[in-house]
């Protein structure tokens, strides 16, 4: 994939020089040096590819080295990956009628809420580690991105520990459609992402869509697609395992090296979907099933 030029949009904003921002800065650069959190979410940046981005070199450090083999593969599958959660997003968000809800799990530096063409009337909810969001929202606000105009958005961090509440604090509703994307989010062990599942399994409306990008360091489990199988299906998803080489193939990109993604790969691609009600539709299903009950015993009585 070649990489052009950065562009900025010609409506980016000037930098105002404000003591405050000056000392802030300051203190972002030298948690930027020293969090290993930040290290990693800027790692991420300098593999995004930057001619669907325009936004991810104001992360990047004047010195980031792009010219190793492995960080050329590394881009390539990043790449592909980013590109192929963004098209699904946007196709699942178009068919939606009316208020549309996105839940994205990020490392604090994803773009999407700014470069992505957002249909009308779509809330987009950001699960990342507060720290690092911090620091990117600063540099995003430096360079002018802008969330779309009739579209919210909302910051839920990743350290609260009861990401149900953070999500429904800030409006999200489990009687609404939802869609759910997760790249990048640091997932320590099997047990967080499970506990993520578990989260996600109880807000996501039946029918919705969780896409994704898993480590797959965080299992030592040898058939990785009979785990995601029974794991998914235990939390009421239907899981497909996508394969790199067909998103390229798809996209008329060869590959730099043809692995066997279920053994080798540092990534495992992911698109799922909710089989199971909402915590939320169930409540709502009960209410409607005690009313009817109600209005049949008060029918009962009228009759006698």
């Amino acid at each position: 994939l070649s990489i052009p030029p950065l562009h900025f949009p010609a409506t980016a904003l000037r930098r105002r020089q404000i003591p405050t921002l000056v000392i802030r800065s300051a203190k972002a650069e030298l948690r930027e040096d020293t969090d290993p959190l930040i290290q990693s979410a800027i790692h991420s940046a300098s593999l995004q590819p930057l001619f669907i981005d325009p936004y991810a070199a104001c992360f990047l450090p004047p010195s980031t080295n792009k010219d190793s083999d492995i960080h050329e593969q590394r881009q390539q599958y990043y790449c592909l990956a980013t590109k192929f959660i963004d098209d699904k997003l946007l196709h699942i968000a178009k068919r939606i009628d009316g208020l549309k809800q996105v839940v994205l799990f990020t490392d604090g530096m994803d773009t999407r809420p700014f470069r992505l063409n957002w249909p009308t009337s779509t809330m987009i909810f950001d699960v990342s580690p507060d720290r690092v969001f911090e620091i990117a929202s600063h540099k995003l606000q430096g360079v002018g991105a802008k969330i779309p105009k009739s579209c919210l958005f909302f910051h839920i961090p990743e350290e609260s520990g009861n990401m149900e509440q953070g999500l429904r604090s800030k409006g999200f509703s489990g009687n609404r459609p939802s869609i759910w994307a997760m790249q990048g989010l640091p997932i320590e062990s099997q047990s967080s992402f499970e506990a993520i599942l578990s989260a996600i399994s109880s807000l996501a409306m039946n029918e919705c869509y969780l896409i994704g990008e898993l480590p797959t360091s965080i299992t030592l489990q040898s058939d990785l697609t009979k785990w995601m199988d029974k794991l998914f299906m235990s939390n009421g998803f239907k899981v497909k395992i996508v394969s790199y080489e067909e998103i390229a193939e798809s996209l008329g990109i060869v590959l730099h090296s043809q692995v066997n993604q279920n053994q080798n790969q540092d990534t495992i691609l992911f698109i799922a979907q909710q089989l199971r009600f909402s915590d939320d539709q169930m409540e709502k299903w009960r209410q409607e099933f005690e009313r009817v009950e109600e209005d049949g015993d008060e029918q009962g009585f009228e009759e006698l």
